[in-house]
């Protein structure tokens, strides 16, 4: 695949409640962009508060893609993502106009950066059930060590309790012959193809925290409770489910938890996904950082992005 430099990608990431959508819809526009959400709940029709979907407002100012897309009961993979994802990128440079990432989800960023791998061979059920069997009696660590003999490289980047990550690794070679570190560098992604550019915002804890509480307190006094009844009633796939805010809401529904112990909950269940997703985020050398600091204008902000892009492009002019 010939890469063009003249189309760019540009990725804005970071973890949730860091400011993202506001300071993307600025860029957008500097840019002459379109927004492509990055975000696994995002994607969700009906999500509109629990997800902090931007605004039919900010939506209409700036052209939003793969936003209240899905029907929530319908099951959505990481594959659905990238097909919708990489069709929009070719439309959207069709119209003259740069895509624009933005999201927290690293595994999406990932796979549109990197690519997906096909390996040979039929469905792999029937080994993935006999593989979480053997860990059930034999435990994590058996599996483990199996997967340090036969695909050292992949174990390196594994951790050891990781068991769906290690149950994957193993089922590919089973079914292929092949470990899965082979498949991973047959793979291409869109940095193959295009000029991508990935800025990251980082911020404090304690700012970050702030921010998160803040969210929170307005997500319920926006509905979030009302949402999610509502939801539950019209019914969730799997993935749809995870969403922060689901289980903890149900559970003040079913009067397992009062309703200030719920949002305590989604609370603390946001800030130890922030602290997740930066884990994800700083294992990649590829993004290029700028610091968020309180009561930074959201103008020096934008700006400080826009530097972050310009300096890159002339790393490789």
């Amino acid at each position: 695949m010939v890469k063009d430099s003249r189309k760019k990608v540009i990725f804005l990431i970071g973890p949730t409640a860091i400011g993202k959508s506001r300071l993307a819809l600025s860029l957008a526009k500097r840019l002459g962009a379109e927004i492509v959400s990055c975000d696994s709940m995002q994607v969700y029709r009906g999500f509109d508060i629990i997800s902090s979907q931007p605004s039919p407002r900010d939506r209409k100012a700036v052209a939003h893609h793969l936003i209240d897309a899905v029907p929530a009961r319908r099951p959505f993979s990481v594959s659905d993502y990238r097909k919708m994802a990489l069709k929009k990128i070719k439309q959207i440079h069709s119209r003259g106009k740069i895509p624009l990432f933005v999201g927290g989800t690293g595994l999406y960023m990932s796979i549109l950066l990197d690519g997906i791998f096909k390996e040979a061979g039929g469905k792999g059920e029937v080994i993935r059930q006999r593989l979480l069997k053997s860990a059930e009696k034999r435990g994590k660590s058996f599996l483990y060590n199996r997967l340090k003999s036969v695909d050292p490289s992949a174990a390196q980047k594994i951790h050891p309790n990781d068991l769906r990550r290690i149950v994957r690794a193993l089922e590919v070679y089973e079914k292929t012959g092949r470990p899965i570190s082979y498949w991973q560098k047959q793979r291409k992604g869109i940095c193959d193809a295009y000029d991508v550019k990935v800025i990251g915002l980082a911020a404090d804890r304690g700012l970050l925290y702030e921010r998160i509480n803040k969210r929170v307190d307005s997500m319920i006094r926006s509905g979030l409770v009302e949402e999610v009844r509502h939801l539950l009633k019209r019914g969730l796939s799997r993935a749809s489910r995870a969403a922060i805010g689901i289980a903890e809401i149900k559970a003040y529904l079913e009067g397992a938890l009062t309703l200030e112990e719920a949002i305590e909950l989604i609370k603390k269940n946001t800030r130890r996904y922030a602290k997740r997703q930066m884990t994800y985020f700083r294992k990649d050398k590829r993004i290029h950082w700028l610091k968020i600091k309180s009561r930074q204008p959201g103008s020096r902000i934008t700006s400080g992005i826009l530097r972050l892009v310009r300096r890159d492009n002339e790393r490789h002019n």
